[in-house]
């Protein structure tokens, strides 16, 4: 699949052409004043006076259609008859032309968490996986105009990341001699950053942070790789029992001979590591046998 390099994705946005609504708010209210003033002359001046309330009211109406809010983390895409004009970000009361079309669009980070889905990993076994991300809009002209449903793109982009960065690894390793989706949390998770950040720069979105928030093989080898990691701590377990009960009885022996405490023969060191192996590795309490007799 083709992904897209932010470099290539210049970006769309551009400052507004709103301006101060408070200054044009105190400009209404002289209007209304004015139109007010202009009803009570009307009495005294005759139907003259009809033309001026007439342009009064219609400039009131003019400059209150213009008024728009912006509250913090907000934007509002400016457009006139179609064509892109700007994108306003300051707070509070705005103003612009009337035949301006203004379209609002947060700009606040926004949490998502994916639906789990079954993807085969590098070595081909099935595992459930979902993820969760915090995003964000960048460039509001590249989130309304370059995708059709900005917030859609996001949702489907997240599930073929998660499908990428789970095909690329494998599940667990028990070697311990590969990166794993298990064991390299946050190396995986900086790469499934870096894969989103890719996709969804054509939407002018980044990605704060994400992560895993299920990873699990699928129901129908669950069990199986289950008692598969059971057998390989065992084996792993025994390994390391063995070996430190091998030293222990190199060190026994080699003491022995070196004190001189008693001299044994190949027989008796062969029955005295037997011995000692099967009261080092045994899994139950051996119980002694104590010789009354001689060695021999």
């Amino acid at each position: 699949m083709t992904t897209h390099d932010p470099a290539r994705q210049p970006s769309l946005e551009r400052a507004g052409v709103g301006s101060n609504g408070i200054a044009m708010l105190f400009l209404l209210l002289l209007n209304l004043v004015a139109l007010a003033l202009a009803v009570l002359a009307l009495f005294k001046a005759g139907p003259l006076m009809l033309f001026g309330i007439g342009g009064l009211a219609f400039t009131a109406l003019f400059i209150a259609s213009g008024f728009y809010m912006l509250q913090p983390n907000e934007g509002a895409a400016v457009t006139l008859f179609g064509d892109y004009r700007g994108t306003d970000r300051v707070n509070g009361l705005r103003w612009t032309w009337p035949w301006m079309g203004k379209t609002k669009i947060s700009l606040r980070a926004n949490n998502l968490i994916s639906q789990q889905i079954k993807v085969n990993d590098l070595r081909g076994n099935p595992i459930e996986i979902a993820a969760q991300l915090v995003w964000r809009v960048t460039d509001t002209a590249q989130a309304l105009f370059d995708v059709d449903d900005y917030r859609g793109f996001v949702t489907a982009q997240v599930e073929v990341a998660v499908r990428t960065i789970g095909a690329r690894y494998p599940y667990d390793d028990f070697e311990h001699k590969e990166v794993t989706l298990r064991g390299d949390h946050e190396r995986v998770s900086g790469e499934l950053r870096a894969e989103l950040i890719n996709r969804l720069s054509v939407a002018g979105i980044t990605v704060d942070e994400c992560g895993f928030t299920h990873l699990a093989y699928a129901p129908e080898i669950a069990g199986a790789m289950l008692r598969r990691q059971q057998a390989a701590a065992v084996v792993a377990a025994r390994e390391t029992l063995v070996a430190g009960a091998v030293g222990m009885v190199e060190m026994a022996l080699a003491q022995l001979s070196e004190k001189n405490v008693v001299e044994l023969d190949d027989e008796r060191k062969a029955a005295m590591v037997s011995n000692l192996m099967v009261v080092l590795c045994g899994e139950r309490e051996t119980q002694p046998i104590v010789n009354a007799g001689s060695l021999y």
